[in-house]
């Protein structure tokens, strides 16, 4: 078994019966439930839009190449400079040449899981360079020293008690603050940064190719802020973010808010078309899109799984997961968790390593049944299953136990050929369901073998 596995394996023992968590995580995906399936109501015909939506989103994966040079062509004709990047080192070299040229100090990022994926804060203050998060839960996050726990709601691990707690000990307010007290305290504070930064580093919701045009929701304004008022901006978009037309939008961002956030539309909606004109006095002086495959192209590569890049990172998949509601974002040990995280984050990380998330699923279909943009999420997860072990990833000892276990429990004679005390002394020494769970009692006697004598 690799480390990554057994280290899965541990953090998902302990946090499973980690009782204050769970309370936590199910009050706060309770709360995004409620408003989810309000939100929904208002589609008249739900399906049909998720039915588009999946049209557009598979249209743009499968004309990749097509929609990305049209995209370049657009937006470069702004006055942007796009870079494309290979990895994230790549992508890092090309923020610290920037920050570099511009001589800059302070760097202030809006929320953005593609920033996560890049470690950007840890690689940036390495240069000597502050990068600051300006979204509240991210803010909250960096503030702990921990990393996002949803793709969605950074902080939904904590309760207000912590933040407030959080803030008490790094920033002396009061430990009986409210949210909205802790909501004041961080605009008050970040307003003075966005003047003062010298770049600002957004992420992009959707990459508009016809208009060559970045799309960007939000619901605290942060984004906006963060790309208006320092000198350059600087976007890390991920190459599968481009949809074709600007006329998509309409759509797509109705259908991401509803089920990111359980809105009707996010309260900031933004296109961004490339630096400030000679006749505005705002904006950036500078612009510059960074397009990072990072192994992206090996997902696409694959037949049944590249359909994973039609995500619009709503989350919604996480909020339905039984298994995220109960080991949480960090036990996944990747930037993306839960379902779509268990079928790409073994292409972004390695696939021999993290194969293991493909097995954290209890394949329900109901990712399936809400992702907006109908990828097939359970059946991805089998396809993951089943490349590993083609590839002999799993241990040989599992595959032979398997094929075991398929034998004696498809002919009822076998299962039968020792009664329930040797099937209890046996079975209680697995710990199959884990130790902190014991296995149901057999009967000393099988109801067939029962039924057959006494028939």
């Amino acid at each position: 078994m690799n480390q990554t596995k057994k280290k899965f394996i541990k953090d998902a023992d302990n946090i499973v019966f980690d009782e204050k968590h769970r309370k936590t995580l199910n009050f706060n995906i309770s709360k995004y439930d409620k408003s989810f399936f309000k939100a929904l109501d208002r589609y008249s015909n739900l399906e049909l839009a998720k039915q588009r939506a999946s049209y557009i989103k598979g249209n743009a994966i499968n004309h990749l190449y097509d929609y990305l040079i049209e995209f370049e062509k657009n937006i470069s004709s702004h006055g942007v400079k796009v870079l494309w990047a290979e990895d994230g080192k790549e992508a890092i070299d090309y923020v610290g040449k920037i920050l570099k040229e511009h001589k800059a100090k302070l760097v202030v990022k809006s929320k953005s899981m593609i920033s996560e994926e890049l470690e950007f804060n840890k690689n940036i203050e390495k240069m000597g360079v502050q990068s600051l998060e300006t979204d509240l839960g991210e803010y909250i996050v960096q503030q702990a020293g921990e990393k996002p726990y949803h793709i969605v709601t950074p902080a939904m691990h904590k309760s207000k008690e912590d933040v407030a707690e959080l803030f008490h000990k790094k920033f002396n307010l009061p430990l009986n603050s409210t949210p909205q007290d802790i909501a004041k305290y961080v605009r008050n504070y970040l307003r003075d940064k966005y003047v003062k930064a010298d770049v600002g580093v957004t992420g992009a919701n959707f990459l508009i190719a016809d208009i060559g045009g970045i799309a960007l929701t939000e619901n605290e304004g942060n984004a906006i802020l963060t790309c208006s008022f320092p000198k350059v901006h600087i976007v890390i978009a991920g190459i599968e973010k481009v949809i074709p037309s600007v006329k998509d939008i309409g759509l797509l961002w109705p259908l991401l808010s509803a089920h990111g956030t359980g809105q009707k539309i996010t309260v900031y909606d933004s296109i961004i078309t490339g630096p400030k004109k000679k006749n505005e006095n705002d904006g950036p002086e500078e612009m510059y899109v960074i397009l990072l495959d990072n192994k992206r192209t090996n997902l696409y590569k694959h037949d049944d799984q590249y359909v994973a890049l039609k995500c619009i990172r709503c989350g919604a998949c996480l909020n339905e997961c039984p298994i995220y509601k109960n080991i949480g974002g960090y036990t996944y040990g990747v930037t993306y968790t839960g379902p779509i995280g268990s079928v790409i984050s073994p292409f972004y990380n390695g696939f021999k390593d993290y194969h293991h998330l493909s097995y954290a699923c209890s394949v329900c279909g109901r990712c399936t049944e809400v992702c907006p943009v109908k990828i097939p999420l359970h059946r991805l997860i089998l396809d993951n299953r089943r490349d590993a072990v083609n590839k002999k990833y799993e241990p040989w000892i599992w595959n032979i136990g398997m094929k075991i276990f398929e034998k004696v429990f498809m002919h009822r004679k076998y299962v039968d050929i020792v009664n329930g005390t040797f099937k209890n002394l046996f079975s209680h020494r697995l710990y199959a369901l884990g130790k902190k769970k014991s296995m149901p009692t057999f009967a000393k006697h099988s109801f067939s073998s029962q039924w057959k004598k006494n028939k």
